[in-house]
C-alpha cells in the first residue's frame, strides 16, 4: 500500500484506505464489431442449412419412396453429425483458431451442397451423405461463439455470445422458404440455391472476421483427455 492509497483524519493520522473503483467498459467501445457481425452471419446461414432436410423431408420421402424409419434417420443424421463434429471443431478452434476452423467448415458445406445439386441425390444413402455434410454446418456453434466472445472482456462475453448465438434463428428461414422453393424448383434445386447465401456470407466472413490477438495457447491432445479422469465426467 502506498501513501496515495490512504486518507488522513482530523489529527493527521492515517485512516482507512480509499476504495478501489473499477470502471467497466462500454460494450460497443470494446471488442471487434466486424468479427461479431461476421460470427452472427456465419452462424445464421449455417443453422439455416443444418436443418434443411427437416422441412424437405415430406417431399424427399415421397419422391424417393422412403419408409418412416428411413425418413426419421435422414432428418436425424445432420443433428447427430453436428453434435459429434462440434467436438472436432472445438479442438480445431484451440489449435488453428476459430476463423480458419470456420472457413474450413463453410468450404466443406458449400462444396458438398454443390456436389449434391450437380450430381443429384437419388437414393436414401445419398440423403445420409448430405446429412453428414450438413453436420459441418451444425458444428458452427463451436466456432462462432469463441470467435466473437474472445474479443471481449469477461463482463461482456455473455452479451457477445448471446448476439452471435442469435444466429440459430436461421432455422426459421429453412422452415419458411425451403418447402416453397422445393415446390417451385424441386427439392434437389434447393440444395443448390442454399449455396447462394452461404457463398455471400463466406466472402463477408473472410473479409470481416479476425481472431482475437490474445487467444489461449493451444494444448496437447492428452490435456483434453485428462477430463475423463474426473468422476463427474
Amino acid at each position: 500500500m502506498t501513501q496515495a492509497d490512504l486518507t488522513l483524519d482530523a489529527g493527521g493520522r492515517a485512516a482507512r484506505p480509499l476504495p478501489q473503483v473499477t470502471l467497466k467498459s462500454d460494450f460497443w467501445t470494446v471488442g471487434h464489431r466486424p468479427t461479431l457481425i461476421a460470427a452472427f452471419l456465419y452462424f445464421d446461414v449455417a443453422f439455416m442449412v443444418w436443418v434443411l432436410l427437416g422441412p424437405l423431408a415430406p417431399i424427399i420421402s415421397k419422391d424417393l419412396g422412403l419408409t418412416p424409419a428411413q425418413k426419421g434417420l435422414m432428418v436425424a443424421v445432420p443433428t447427430l453429425a453436428g453434435a459429434m463434429l462440434r467436438l472436432v471443431n472445438g479442438l480445431l478452434v484451440d489449435k488453428i483458431g476459430p476463423k480458419r476452423t470456420g472457413a474450413i467448415g463453410q468450404v466443406i458445406v458449400i462444396i458438398g451442397l454443390l456436389a449434391a445439386w450437380g450430381f443429384g441425390v437419388n437414393s436414401f444413402e445419398g440423403t445420409l451423405a448430405v446429412g453428414v455434410v450438413l453436420g459441418f454446418a451444425g458444428a458452427s456453434f463451436a466456432v462462432a461463439l469463441p470467435l466473437a466472445s474472445r474479443w471481449y472482456p469477461a463482463e461482456h462475453q455473455g452479451k457477445a455470445m448471446g448476439l452471435a448465438g442469435m444466429g440459430n434463428s436461421g432455422t426459421v428461414f429453412a422452415s419458411l422458404f425451403a418447402p416453397l422453393l422445393a415446390k417451385a424448383f424441386g427439392w434437389n434445386a434447393v440444395l443448390g440455391l442454399a449455396v447462394i447465401p452461404l457463398a455471400i456470407v463466406f466472402v463477408l466472413y473472410m473479409a470481416m472476421a479476425k481472431d482475437a490477438p490474445d487467444r489461449p495457447a493451444p494444448k496437447g491432445f492428452t490435456a483434453y483427455l485428462a477430463v475423463l479422469g474426473h468422476a463427474d465426467t
